[in-house]
């Protein structure tokens, strides 16, 4: 079963924040619709209190983030697939820009993402899951994950980090993997091979884009109960195998 995960894009310039702005992008995906994280101001890094993009879903981690830095008086335009969930964010949130974009274009993408101008930091969320077998796997689902997971954080990312190493800015980029990447996780072979290529390519951002006082970091959440979440994991023997491994849990 494949279920679309992330493929929105928003930007942000904000009002002064602890005397600076914020710039962002936020990036979302269709069919989340509930979730998301609080961000303080304060805990965001200091490249991000002075501007950002943000890939994430619709109603998921990605959407709590935005609605947060938007909270916090930043200036956020929402790039997405499915039009219909960014009028819907514009109407709970009327001054976020929102602009449709198939992240699945590289070309395209470039060129509307170039258009945007400059973002001092970008959160990278977007993605596609798909819950197949080992034995059970396509290369048809291998490339499409491949193409949003990795290949879409790729594109967005030459873009955005290389407006912040013209401008000698520096920066913040923070690419949101899973604990797939880490675990083995039963039907999840695809998935969690694109979120350890995801690692791996943030390893060599980092190393890559620090001369240039650009910060590289992925993040690497468990289960979140998201709409998205809800259609595999609200499985009792599927949520209590994962609950086993939590000593908390």
């Amino acid at each position: 079963m494949s279920v679309p995960m992330d493929m929105d894009t928003v930007f942000y310039k904000s009002a002064p924040i602890h005397k600076v702005s914020v710039r962002c992008l936020f990036g979302m995906i269709h069919d989340a619709r509930h979730g998301g994280v609080a961000l303080p101001v304060d805990k965001l890094p200091t490249a991000a209190t002075r501007g950002g993009y943000i890939i994430a879903r619709r109603a998921g981690i990605g959407r709590g983030i935005a609605i947060e830095l938007w909270r916090a008086g930043a200036e956020v335009v929402a790039v997405s697939t499915t039009l219909s969930y960014l009028e819907t964010l514009q109407k709970e949130y009327p001054s976020i820009r929102i602009e449709a974009l198939d992240l699945s274009d590289w070309d395209n993408t470039r060129k509307v993402i170039d258009s945007l101008g400059h973002f001092d930091c970008l959160v990278n969320n977007a993605a596609l899951g798909l819950n197949e077998d080992f034995l059970m796997a396509t290369p048809e689902n291998f490339d499409k994950l491949m193409n949003i997971n990795v290949k879409s954080v790729l594109n967005v990312s030459q873009v955005i980090a290389k407006k912040m190493v013209d401008a000698k800015s520096g920066g913040a980029i923070v690419n949101v993997s899973s604990q797939a990447s880490k675990a083995a996780l039963w039907g999840h072979v695809t998935y969690a091979a694109t979120k350890g290529a995801l690692d791996a390519m943030t390893r060599v951002m980092a190393m890559e884009l620090g001369p240039h006082n650009i910060r590289v970091n992925a993040v690497n959440p468990t289960v979140i109960m998201t709409d998205m979440g809800r259609q595999y994991w609200s499985d009792p023997t599927r949520a209590n195998e994962m609950l086993s491994k939590i000593p908390l849990g």
